[in-house]
């Protein structure tokens, strides 16, 4: 059966620099609980290393969308099977509402157990609540991605970023100057889970 988790938290950040940092999926086991290891393999797919229920298990994913300063989907494409979305919505110019989207299907009786006890929805505040410490206290980024992956499309990078490649990434912690704000993105949200 398919569980659905919901949850959000104001971050006192611009809607840039929290979006900016969601998009460093390398840094997740920084702040996401039981994260153990994220590795980006291309601007679309990734590779995690996660424990569930005290069992490790690891799953490769695909970002199904990303708008820059809106949000960010992505579905399992192997492994453990989910799916979610995290939306960026600016409260004021130095604040933003972060929404967390979950939709997975609990493996296991262990995982089947951890349902009755709303272990995943505790889990979803517990990281929102890590990011926002996580952001908050260094007041940027550790880096960013400004470019654009259209449902069902290819990315599409910006200008200043360059090719498709993980190496095109943006790294606050390296001697490049941050991409300037890019205008305002076309967008209609889906109002959906990402496909699976």
């Amino acid at each position: 059966m398919t569980r659905k988790v919901e949850k959000s938290i104001d971050v006192d950040v611009p809607v840039s620099t929290a979006y900016n940092q969601w998009t460093q999926f390398e840094d997740f086991p920084r702040f996401m609980g039981g994260v153990r290891e994220v590795r980006q393999i291309d601007d679309r797919r990734m590779h995690w290393v996660a424990e569930i229920a005290g069992v490790q298990r690891e799953w490769d994913a695909t970002i199904v969308e990303q708008v820059p300063d809106r949000s960010v989907a992505w579905a399992a494409t192997g492994g453990k099977a989910n799916a979610g979305m995290v939306r960026f919505a600016p409260i004021d110019a130095g604040h933003t509402q972060v929404q967390l989207l979950l939709e997975y299907e609990p493996e296991g009786l262990v995982e089947q157990a951890g349902e009755r006890l709303h272990l995943v929805d505790r889990q979803a505040e517990s990281d929102l609540e890590r990011f926002k410490e996580f952001i908050e206290g260094r007041q940027a980024e550790s880096g960013g991605w400004r470019g654009t992956i259209a449902p069902g499309g290819i990315p599409e990078p910006s200008a200043e970023v360059g090719p498709a490649e993980p190496a095109a990434r943006h790294r606050a912690d390296t001697d490049e100057e941050p991409p300037p704000p890019e205008t305002e993105p076309e967008y209609a949200p889906t109002g959906a889970y990402p496909p699976r």
